[in-house]
C-alpha cells in the first residue's frame, strides 16, 4: 500500500507540515509513504481552456503537475494538509487540484464518475485564528469544506480532519492535536 501526502502549504517546517510528520510517523512501516512539498514543485495554473475534458489530460507543456497526476493515480490513500488562506485552501494546492480535474473525476456524457473510488484520505489545516474561530466556516472549517469538495468529487473516502487553530499565538503543536494526528495515521 502506498500513502502520498501533500503538505500544500509553502512553509516546509510550519504547523500543517509538523502535523503531517505525525500523521506519517505512525503509518505502518510495510506501508510506502511519500510526502511532497508543493512548494518545491512548479506547476503552472490552469488556463481554463476545458480541453483537459476530451483529452483526459491537461493538455498544457509538461510541469510538476503532470508528475504529480501520476503520483496520486498511483497513490491507495491520500493525506492532504493545506494552511488556511481567506477561509480556504492555498493557492498552490488550488493549482494542482485545477490541473487534475481528469485525474479525479471521469469527464464524458452525463454526471461525471469519480475515478478514485474507495480510496482513503486525510485532510489537514492550520489556521491563525483562534479557537472557537477556526471551526467557523470562514476560517480552517472553509479550507477543509473546500479540499472535502474536491476530495468527495473524485470518489475518496474521507477518514478524518484536523483543523488546528491559534498558529500565529504557539510555534508547538498541541498534544491533543498530535494525538489525533498519530490516531488517524494509524488508519491508513
Amino acid at each position: 500500500m502506498s500513502i502520498l501526502i501533500i503538505n500544500g502549504s509553502p512553509r516546509k517546517n510550519g504547523a500543517t507540515a509538523k502535523i503531517l510528520i505525525a500523521i506519517s510517523d505512525r503509518i505502518s512501516e510495510d506501508k510506502k509513504v511519500e510526502l511532497i512539498h508543493i512548494s518545491d514543485l512548479n506547476i503552472k495554473p490552469c488556463m481554463g481552456c476545458m480541453k483537459c475534458r476530451p483529452e483526459k489530460e491537461c493538455v498544457l507543456p509538461e510541469d510538476d503537475a503532470h508528475l504529480m497526476r501520476k503520483k496520486i493515480n498511483e497513490a491507495d490513500a491520500l493525506v492532504v494538509g493545506t494552511p488556511t488562506y481567506w477561509g480556504n485552501m492555498s493557492g498552490q494546492l488550488k493549482i494542482l487540484f485545477d490541473r487534475n480535474v481528469p485525474l479525479f473525476e471521469y469527464i464524458g456524457k452525463g454526471i461525471p464518475k469519480p475515478k478514485q473510488k474507495g480510496k482513503k484520505a486525510i485532510i489537514v489545516t492550520a489556521s491563525a485564528a483562534p479557537w472557537p474561530f477556526n471551526l467557523l466556516g470562514s476560517q480552517g472549517a472553509g479550507a477543509i469544506r473546500a479540499v472535502k469538495v474536491v476530495l468527495r468529487s473524485a470518489g475518496y473516502k474521507i477518514i478524518g480532519t484536523i483543523n488546528m487553530p491559534n498558529t500565529k499565538k504557539t510555534t508547538d503543536t498541541p498534544k491533543k492535536i498530535l494525538k489525533k494526528a498519530k490516531r488517524l495515521g494509524s488508519k491508513l
